[in-house]
């Protein structure tokens, strides 16, 4: 499952760094950071990060993620949907996970897992583009940040 959130958090990074056109585009690019992945795979990791094929001001069309960060309620399935969305990396260390956002989506992520009630967490502080979740010392960062990577998949 982390090789899942790994692989997504790649295309939304190539999405928002380059023009694709073509779920083949995709493929190569991924393959090109090392991920083996068929079209079908591409096709539903943008279906859950939410693409869409859009045009674009010069014209052409190419895939785009979602604009605004709707602001969602805490919950499993709702961590879930933020962290598919929108997480780009989620890192531990000590009793701290750091999880990264796209611009004005931090505090969108930091209010789902503040409701969902996840074991172990104590609460979070969100700037801009970065979120910090502190951990029980007894709990660990790292099992965390595991279960959120897990959670992020979705399903």
């Amino acid at each position: 499952m982390r090789y899942t959130a790994a692989r997504r958090r790649a295309i939304r990074r190539i999405l928002m760094t380059r023009h694709i056109t073509r779920q083949s585009d995709l493929v190569e690019q991924l393959e090109g950071e090392g991920y083996q992945v068929t079209q079908a795979t591409v096709s539903r990791d943008l279906s859950e990060l939410g693409a869409m094929k859009r045009r674009s001001s010069d014209g052409l069309f190419g895939y785009t993620l979602p604009d605004v960060p709707t602001p969602l309620e805490g919950s499993y399935e709702t961590v879930s949907k933020a962290l598919a969305q929108f997480a780009k990396t989620i890192t531990s260390t000590g009793s701290l996970v750091v999880i990264t956002t796209p611009p004005g989506a931090a505090q969108v992520v930091a209010g789902a897992v503040d409701g969902a009630g996840l074991v172990g967490v104590l609460g979070t502080v969100a700037g801009d583009d970065t979120l910090l979740v502190v951990v029980d010392e007894q709990v660990g960062g790292w099992r965390v940040a595991k279960e959120l990577e897990r959670i992020g998949v979705g399903r």
